[in-house]
């Protein structure tokens, strides 16, 4: 009736030893049969459908204790949606349980396609193969369209490799969606033309449902390089969707807008790990980069955190690519240095802001971010 076979997920419960195993009981029945566990008669469901405790240990460097928990890969219906209710779904509204990490045996990595790009396909798509990428937001909200094409245009002219809409730019009336794409996409388009480059223009495909996959066919016929997705916003599975398209055939960058509930209250035992969410998650949702807050920044993400992030980018999952972790939020050109110390070659350097304090010659800025990676 069913394989045998289970997948397992790490979970930090808090409390004392008595709270955190009744915890972990209670995610077992909760997260499969949903049903009174004195009630189940012996045999199948009993035996094969509840969750099992397969270990059941202290914590060694915070308070609570760690469980694992496995269960029947046939629960999961090989759905991302339905993996995910399984893992976190219920539970998600009960306090003190955070999902540390999946592990997911190969036939159930095998009911992904993943990324189709990953790491070593975003380098071959844009040219670049040993320095790090270079990433760029237009900004700000409430410009027209003609001057975020401006802002592409000198973007690439400068160097960066892929430039994409501020995750706030949707289908408003000083920037209608169609026409900032068209004027966006020509821009790099002129851009590379210049410099023989191969700099992308990646729009922001968030949008009501029953319009996302006409906004994303729209921009690829209007020479976008990509697309931006926040699945906080528009859904995991829209996003894997999105990225299995082969009509599309488009890297996919995943924003992290939406998903702070998730991960912000990891350090108080809630939610999700950074490694499960921005890693593990993001890669079985398709995304080929992920991006995320640095360390250091506006936002409160720690540098072990940030390290974290980067592990679940490129430990083993089966056949599924490693992706390209992509800090940003508050980064400097100052800061540069210290990032590859940090992050290595393998990472996107995400810059908004910090590209325009620079000084008025925008072009001259990316050069000088250019230049600057290039140096390091």
């Amino acid at each position: 009736m069913i394989s045998g076979e289970r997948f397992s997920v790490i979970y930090h419960l808090q409390g004392n030893e008595q709270e955190a195993y009744a915890k972990a009981q209670d995610i077992c029945v909760e997260q499969t049969v949903e049903y009174p566990y004195e009630l189940l008669a012996p045999g199948f469901i009993k035996d094969e459908i509840v969750g099992r405790i397969e270990s059941f240990v202290p914590l060694h460097d915070k308070q609570g204790y760690q469980a694992v928990i496995s269960y029947a890969i046939e629960l999961t219906a090989n759905e991302l949606t339905q993996l995910l209710n399984v893992v976190f779904g219920n539970i998600s509204i009960k306090p003190g349980i955070l999902v540390d990490k999946l592990i997911l045996p190969d036939s159930l990595f095998n009911a992904f396609k993943g990324p189709r790009f990953g790491r070593a396909g975003l380098r071959q798509l844009l040219g670049v193969y040993e320095r790090p990428l270079l990433f760029a937001a237009i900004k700000p909200m409430g410009l027209t369209s003609v001057q975020l094409a401006d802002i592409v245009y000198q973007c690439a002219l400068g160097g960066i490799d892929i430039i994409k809409d501020d995750h706030g730019l949707s289908n408003q009336p000083f920037a209608p969606f169609e026409e900032r794409i068209t004027l966006c996409g020509e821009a790099v388009q002129k851009a590379n033309g210049e410099t023989g480059r191969n700099s992308i223009y990646m729009p922001n495909i968030n949008a009501p449902a029953n319009e996302i996959l006409s906004r994303a066919k729209f921009a690829k016929q209007a020479g976008a390089g990509g697309l931006l997705a926040a699945p906080g916003l528009i859904g995991l599975d829209t996003m894997r969707w999105l990225a299995d398209e082969d009509e599309l055939g488009l890297p996919i960058i995943s924003h992290p807008a939406f998903q702070g509930s998730y991960i912000t209250s990891a350090a108080y035992g809630f939610g999700f790990s950074h490694y499960a969410l921005y890693g593990q998650i993001s890669r079985l949702a398709g995304a080929d980069a992920v991006v995320y807050p640095n360390f250091g920044g506006r936002f409160s993400f720690s540098i072990d955190e940030c390290r974290n992030i980067v592990r679940g980018t490129e430990d083993g999952m089966g056949h599924l690519k490693s992706i390209f972790p992509s800090p940003g939020g508050g980064m400097t050109i100052e800061r540069i240095p210290e990032l590859l110390d940090v992050y290595g070659r393998e990472v996107i350097l995400l810059m908004g802001g910090g590209l325009f304090k620079q000084g008025r010659n925008l072009v001259q800025n990316c050069q000088d971010f250019l230049t600057l990676v290039e140096k390091v």
